[in-house]
């Protein structure tokens, strides 16, 4: 529910009553004092779904596009005319659930930060969301969600295209593009000083190991639909005029994390290892914008003026194909990401029969770990497989048998490029010693390592 306030303009009064009388709704006058062109101040309560076509009513009874408007929540309204207007556009089939044009820009206007309190969350939002990869952490990771202001940007940028305010559209992207950057700045400077302070003692391969890193390593196709969602979720949430904290929440989660990801091999001097999680950034930021964008001109918002109908549209068809484009593009790469991944998972499960196939009755294989190549096509570089042999035997080195035999299985994933060329290691360790792959270490002091190239 709204309650409506407006200006009556010097010899418009009868028409607007009039008007607000045949909508059957319920109206209070007050006499405007200030000596200005306007003779009165009208307030009357509607249905959020009633504000916008009432409103368009008054201004052809003669109320200015520019006049003085106010359109406050109003938590309860008794009145029999009212509860009959609510069911009028309850029962309209044309009757949408949104809020009205005037009200979705000031949203939009409210929910694009300034930039002193924009910067300083997106800093502390990237930081946060560092640390909590660092340490492995979902629930840090999470918290840094929560603060990222990333929502009311996104927003910006759509309605700004559908009600064809370009300033509102500019500073929208302004802030996306500043926000993306800093948010990748901040993550690699935090990250570094953690790193040559040795505050994290870690390598590339250890904190590329880590999980909540390496899940964005190499995004796949189901990330898309989650971006798309977060985008369709943010502008059903300002167009109904509920609130949009937890969408902002799931948009930050699309957003976030990836950017720290970035920072962190900037920082670890790997920024080709972390190439999926930049285009995953990219992908997400184009969704989002796309699926709000195609969301708030489905649910009819354009410019309030006919004259600026067809320039509006044709900008956000343009805009509508080129976010299409890019995502399509995005789109072939992660499902060549997600083939790749299947058949990463495929040649490790070849590697594990490989080994067992050729172990002795009485050693039995306990860990195999496969090294990839970069993103987008991982190809696989190194093989190391533990296998355990009763304590006093002498295992034979079968790192050239297993070489021979995955000789066949190196190519790269889709038919993309030549084979690898594959290093081969087993590791024998005493039985007493070994561990299973989900044991912290696998020892091989006392035991043996025999390499070879597939």
């Amino acid at each position: 529910m709204r309650l409506v306030q407006v200006m009556v303009p010097a010899g418009k009064r009868e028409a607007v009553l009039s008007a607000l009388d045949e909508e059957g709704i319920d109206y209070v006058l007050s006499e405007e004092t200030s000596g200005r062109d306007y003779t009165a101040v009208v307030s009357f309560p509607l249905p959020t779904a009633a504000v916008e076509p009432v409103l368009e009513t008054l201004r052809e009874a003669g109320i200015e596009r520019d006049a003085y408007t106010v359109v406050l929540d109003a938590e309860t309204v008794v009145s029999k005319r009212f509860e009959r207007l609510q069911e009028r556009y309850e029962d309209d089939e044309d009757s949408e659930n949104r809020i009205a044009r005037e009200e979705l820009e000031a949203r939009a206007v409210e929910m694009a930060p300034e930039w002193t309190p924009f910067l300083a969350m997106t800093t502390i939002s990237a930081v946060v969301a560092t640390a909590g990869l660092l340490l492995d952490s979902p629930a840090v990771v999470v918290g840094s969600m929560v603060i990222a202001p990333l929502i009311g940007p996104a927003m910006a940028t759509s309605v700004g295209t559908v009600v064809d305010d370009d300033e509102l559209f500019r500073r929208g992207v302004r802030l996306q593009l500043v926000g993306g950057l800093l948010a990748v700045v901040s993550a690699a400077l935090f990250a570094a000083v953690l790193r040559y302070t040795n505050a994290v003692p870690y390598n590339v391969e250890e904190v590329f190991a880590i999980g909540e890193i390496r899940e964005r390593l190499a995004p796949d196709v189901l990330q898309l639909p989650i971006a798309l969602g977060a985008g369709v979720a943010g502008a059903l949430s300002i167009s109904s005029g509920v609130s949009s904290a937890l969408v902002g929440v799931m948009i930050a989660a699309a957003l976030v994390p990836p950017t720290a990801v970035v920072g962190i091999g900037i920082a670890w001097g790997e920024p080709i290892a972390v190439s999926g999680a930049a285009m995953l950034v990219v992908v997400n930021f184009v969704s989002i914008n796309f699926a709000a964008l195609g969301v708030l001109w489905y649910r009819g918002y354009r410019p309030e003026s006919l004259f600026r109908f067809d320039g509006a549209r044709t900008r956000t068809v343009k805009r509508f194909a080129v976010l299409g484009a890019v995502i399509l593009l995005s789109t072939t790469v992660l499902v060549g990401v997600t083939v790749a991944t299947y058949q990463s998972s495929q040649f490790e499960s070849t590697v594990q029969t490989e080994a067992g196939d050729l172990v002795g009755p009485e050693q039995t294989v306990v860990d195999v770990e496969v090294t990839y190549g970069s993103f987008p096509f991982r190809q696989p570089t190194a093989v190391t497989v533990t296998v355990a042999h009763p304590l006093g035997s002498d295992p034979e080195p079968l790192a050239g048998p297993l070489a021979a035999r995955l000789s066949d299985h190196t190519g790269a994933p889709l038919g993309l490029g030549p084979k690898s060329q594959v290093e081969v290691t087993v590791r024998h360790v005493p039985r007493e010693t070994a561990r299973t792959a989900g044991g912290t270490d696998l020892p091989s002091a006392n035991g043996t390592t025999s390499t070879a190239p597939a």
